[in-house]
């Protein structure tokens, strides 16, 4: 027999009855509260049910006494439930104040953390003796679970939408307040940060184009600003998980870009005894960065969201960049080509939505746009695109001429009309 059978499941009883007792005597207590618990943190179902009607009574602003919660949870055919008027009086008498109510609240918090993890892991250990569950797709559950839990992430999965208006108010007097036109992550590409208001929590931002038209360039500077640029008042984390480049190929061209020095010069050490002290101004840049470099080859989709949670739960990261998304490996459970990609991009986009940041993925177009006249790209060029266009939040195409320009090129390689340097971004 279990040690675990037949006891009781953590919860503290007189913790939860302060907490009511203490909001019946100080209405004010409740904000308090509900910064730390929701009502299913409470471990008695009655008292669940008694925050919960508080918690309507403080939606509509109605003060919160015996009169008025045994009022309200009469209207909802609760009263006797609960254990009638004579409970709620004995709550009233049970704490002579409510300044220890924050301290209740951590007591109760702790024991709900306790019981969610009791489930969780009685949910794994069933699973676990299942030899048909995928080793894999268990270990990313189990993951997410606890990460979810060490969050404090117990919420609800639902909510009425009346429960989160709000939220909704305080972040509206915020943006109204502050009237800023980049709300989200900012690019240092000042048109981009306004076509798109910055790179939004939540969000996935797929870069496409073809090969040498620069999207890594671009993901790279991206990073650069958003966790390194001193000109950056609001500097992130971010994480670039590398499966085409090296680590070193990749921070050369940080180098590079910080140092304004042409990299094919880098890669070849052409560059001047002069350009020193700018490269050794960007080694200080990049060393007071919090940029993260993890180039595994061919990582899975498990094992890139495994890494993401332990660096946004470590670190805080504030974005995430994928280059590139078809060098990635799905579930094996996968049809086809297309449908792996489907799955690839799904996930980045949960993930997204998951950690709160931005996930910026690049991708490969078809070649096949290379025998149209006009070789700018389109929707429809996305390689393997199955749900690639339906999960991103923002598909931005870059194209340069001058991978096309044959007709005006010199000997050296560079471009006569000077397109060598330019690219568009096609949003």
């Amino acid at each position: 027999m279990s040690n675990t059978e037949h006891k009781l499941p953590p919860q503290n009883l007189d913790a939860e009855m302060s907490i009511l007792g203490g909001i019946l005597i100080d209405n004010d207590a409740i904000n308090r509260v509900l910064e730390v618990l929701v009502a299913e943190d409470f471990y008695r179902e009655s008292h669940r049910k008694i925050f919960q009607a508080m918690m309507a009574l403080s939606d509509v602003r109605e003060p919160c006494d015996l009169v008025t919660l045994s009022s309200m949870l009469r209207k909802q055919g609760e009263l006797e439930e609960v254990g009638g008027a004579s409970y709620l009086i004995m709550l009233v008498d049970y704490v002579p104040t409510a300044a220890n109510i924050s301290y209740y609240c951590k007591i109760v918090k702790e024991k709900a953390i306790n019981r969610r993890l009791i489930s969780v892991a009685t949910e794994i250990a069933t699973l676990g003796y299942d030899e048909k569950s995928d080793v894999n797709e268990l270990l990313d559950m189990a993951q997410k679970q606890i990460y979810e839990i060490s969050e404090n992430k117990l919420r609800p999965q639902y909510v009425q939408v009346k429960d989160i208006i709000k939220d909704t108010f305080k972040i509206l007097q915020s943006l109204h307040s502050k009237k800023e036109l980049v709300t989200g992550a900012p690019t240092g590409y000042v048109d981009l940060d306004l076509m798109t208001a910055g790179f939004q929590p939540g969000d996935l931002i797929i870069i496409a184009a073809r090969p040498s038209m620069g999207k890594t360039t671009l993901a790279l500077n991206i990073a650069e600003y958003a966790s390194a640029d001193p000109r950056n008042k609001n500097k992130v984390p971010s994480v670039v998980f590398s499966l085409e480049m090296g680590k070193e190929q990749l921070v050369m061209r940080l180098f590079a870009s910080i140092a304004r020095i042409d990299f094919g010069k880098m890669r070849t050490g052409h560059f001047q005894d002069s350009d020193w002290p700018r490269l050794t101004r960007a080694a200080g840049i990049l060393h007071d960065s919090k940029i993260f470099i993890d180039d595994t080859p061919a990582i899975t989709v498990l094992e890139l969201r495994s890494k993401a949670r332990r660096l946004k739960s470590e670190h805080d990261i504030g974005m995430i960049i994928v280059d590139y998304l078809q060098l990635m490996r799905g579930g094996a459970n996968s049809e086809s080509r297309q449908q792996e990609i489907s799955d690839i991009s799904r996930s980045l986009k949960a993930l997204a939505k998951e950690l709160g940041v931005p996930v910026i993925a690049l991708s490969q177009l078809n070649r096949e746009l290379e025998k149209r006249a006009d070789k700018r790209p389109m929707m429809s060029d996305l390689r393997e695109s199955g749900a690639i266009e339906q999960d991103a939040d923002v598909i931005m195409f870059v194209y340069r001429e001058s991978v096309y320009c044959d007709s005006c090129r010199k000997r050296d390689g560079s471009c006569t009309q000077g397109h060598e340097r330019s690219a568009e971004i096609i949003i």
